[in-house]
């Protein structure tokens, strides 16, 4: 294993909502037809879907392959490379799960960087569904988010980036989503090629797909091949009849629910819109009555700016619940991303950085010193910082109002006087 290769391009395939493919959900590519949040250029605004079968050994994945292993550092890979959005990075857990595969990495590749394995790690997320508006995600990624976009007229049509949700490019994209993709993931499954799969949304608790796909595992006695990774709010884990924990969980091999969580109380309510605290709790506390040990149930924690206020909470109710705390800091390609703690000035953030650091352990203690060594927004966009700091503060505001928040980011930032002069000084 040489410090640049990962194993995903040999085992793992990712699926957008929106039916874009990518190396997987953290690369960085260039966007095929519509731009992600993360993607490198724009697409062109032309639903133009590409098959598994035609991604997998198209010349874009032949050239990853290429590259790794002549032992580049991709630019793909920045996220893993500069530990962009967690120190534990994704790289690392393809290497623990896969590494067994390494010689028939080697022995499958052809020089043109095509290969002969097929994905046994899978990351399809069937649609946008999803009954929470995260402030820090956005309509890709979240059906209520589009809903209320449209409702409140908050989205340009004729952007290319958003040509997905035009009604025409809309039903093309779930005719491909209901017959090709669901025919690859079925084939998988009825071929007993899953060896991985990552749940994650929109909210994949909410998917049909996930209920169906996953009890026709068991029922394959396939169970015993399977991790099981899930990405969720944790809203539900009732579904037709079935449980979660007793029904799918208990007969997989192995499992591991990463539930989102990134703040206490009415602050995680006011970062996550849908989260109902005292619900989610009970449900957590129902997958920890089902675990056999502190990997399957573990708290998702994404560092948010008002989330700066709920870092000890969060360090407490994991310690709490006797479980591990995963911490990474939101994505922001972009000084509008006033969710971001980068958008404070070096000499309010650091000080406050310096305070939790201190209080702080483990992931969060490595996410919140890894924070301190990347350049804040003033810092790494000079020329743009204040107009875009005004953009994204609008923003936050206009949802405020639109979702009759009875918490502000004001109330929030209040207990940082510094840090509430700093947000009212951009009115």
């Amino acid at each position: 294993m040489t410090k640049s290769l990962c194993l995903a391009p040999w085992t793992h395939t990712y699926l957008s909502p929106q039916t874009e493919r990518r190396m997987c959900c953290a690369s960085r590519e260039p966007a095929q037809n519509f731009a992600q949040y993360i993607d490198t250029a724009a697409g062109t605004g032309k639903y133009i879907p590409i098959t598994l079968e035609q991604h997998w050994n198209g010349e874009h994945m032949r050239s990853v392959r290429r590259r790794m292993l002549a032992g580049e550092t991709l630019p793909e890979c920045e996220v893993c490379n500069d530990q962009l959005l967690n120190t534990d990075v994704y790289r690392t857990y393809f290497e623990h799960l896969f590494r067994h595969k390494l010689p028939e990495v080697m022995a499958s590749t052809a020089p043109d960087g095509s290969t002969t394995m097929q994905p046994v790690s899978w990351d399809y997320r069937f649609s946008n569904l999803c009954n929470f508006k995260c402030r820090m995600c956005g309509d890709m990624l979240s059906s209520a988010w589009e809903s209320e976009q449209r409702q409140h007229n908050m989205v340009d049509l004729s952007d290319p980036k958003n040509a997905w949700m035009q009604p025409e490019i809309r039903n093309k994209i779930s005719a491909f989503q209901d017959t090709q993709i669901e025919k690859e993931f079925s084939d998988a499954v009825e071929q007993h090629r899953v060896e991985e799969v990552y749940w994650v949304g929109g909210e994949p608790l909410m998917y049909e797909q996930h209920w169906r796909y996953m009890a026709r595992i068991v029922e394959l006695n396939d169970g015993g091949q399977v991790y099981a990774r899930y990405n969720t709010n944790l809203s539900r884990v009732d579904y037709g009849g079935h449980n979660l924990f007793r029904d799918i969980l208990a007969h997989i091999r192995d499992w591991q629910i990463c539930a989102s969580l990134d703040g206490v109380g009415a602050t995680g309510e006011y970062i996550r819109t849908g989260l109902d605290y005292a619900a989610w709790l009970d449900n957590f506390r129902q997958g920890l009555s089902h675990s056999k040990h502190p990997r399957q149930m573990r708290i998702d924690f994404t560092l948010t700016l008002p989330g700066m206020t709920q870092v000890m909470a969060i360090q407490q109710l994991a310690r709490e619940l006797g479980v591990q705390l995963l911490a990474k800091v939101v994505f922001s390609f972009g000084p509008d991303i006033v969710m971001s703690p980068l958008a404070l000035p070096r000499e309010i953030l650091h000080p406050w950085l310096d305070e939790l650091i201190e209080g702080s352990s483990g992931a969060m203690r490595d996410v919140l010193i890894q924070l301190k060594s990347r350049p804040t927004f003033d810092e790494q966009w000079p020329d743009t910082y204040a107009q875009g700091l005004a953009k994204g503060r609008a923003r936050v505001l206009q949802l405020e109002s639109i979702r009759n928040s009875s918490t502000s980011m004001a109330d929030i930032l209040s207990a940082r006087p510094a840090v509430l002069e700093w947000w009212n000084q951009h009115a």
